[in-house]
């Protein structure tokens, strides 16, 4: 078990991550012509996936490392450098390819339900968020650990739902400049985060750098 300073960190660490504010544009562009109850239940099935892909992440994303026989150590780096790359583009109001591509935006706008695919996966839930929750899962084997990491995904899901909830209200209220001023805050929290994972999994790595 971590202390609940550390708990706090990780759980700032994957709402930074995850970014549902970032993800408020997007939101509003693929449901603007919906209902309101469809718009509601589009951000309430979307904070579920993205809790449920978390959890299954927290049970079994380590044993599928140890399955393709791939160090968590060499995973730290290669996950690092994703999150190291989705913050650079973060720091340029933009969304990484690794979460949102231009032909996904497209097929989006064509979808009738696009809650699951991309909005959970991969805008939200995505490659950075998954390694994100890999990586602190195994700072301590313990049942009490993987509950708590639950609990973490599970809450920062309440706020993917609150946010995509009021999305319309935070929109107007922020508008584009306001969003992409907290897109590049969170991008620079992400940076030192992705950093912290790389020496991390270097020092692992490479003892002699120390």
């Amino acid at each position: 078990m971590l202390t609940w300073s550390e708990y706090i960190k990780i759980f700032t660490a994957l709402l930074v991550i995850i970014n549902p504010v970032g993800a408020i544009p997007v939101f509003v562009a693929t449901t603007n012509d919906d209902p309101p109850k469809d718009r509601l239940r589009t951000a309430r099935v979307t904070a579920c996936s993205v809790g449920i892909v978390l959890t299954v992440t927290v049970l079994v994303g380590e044993a599928l490392l140890r399955f393709f026989g791939v160090s968590i150590a060499s995973f730290r780096v290669g996950g690092g450098i994703l999150i190291l790359l989705n913050a650079i583009a973060m720091f340029y109001a933009q969304s990484s390819q690794s979460r949102y591509t231009d032909e996904e935006a497209r097929e989006a706008e064509e979808k009738e339900d696009i809650a699951v695919v991309p909005l959970s996966i991969p805008l939200l839930a995505g490659p950075g968020a998954i390694s994100t929750v890999i990586i602190y899962s195994n700072q301590a084997e313990s049942w009490g650990h993987d509950g708590i990491l639950i609990f973490i995904s599970a809450a920062a899901a309440c706020l993917v739902w609150l946010v995509l909830r009021l999305a319309i209200p935070i929109g107007k209220m922020m508008g584009k400049t306001g969003i992409n001023i907290a897109t590049r805050l969170m991008g620079l929290l992400l940076a030192a985060i992705a950093i912290e994972f790389i020496a991390g999994g270097l020092s692992q790595l490479l003892p002699g750098l120390l």
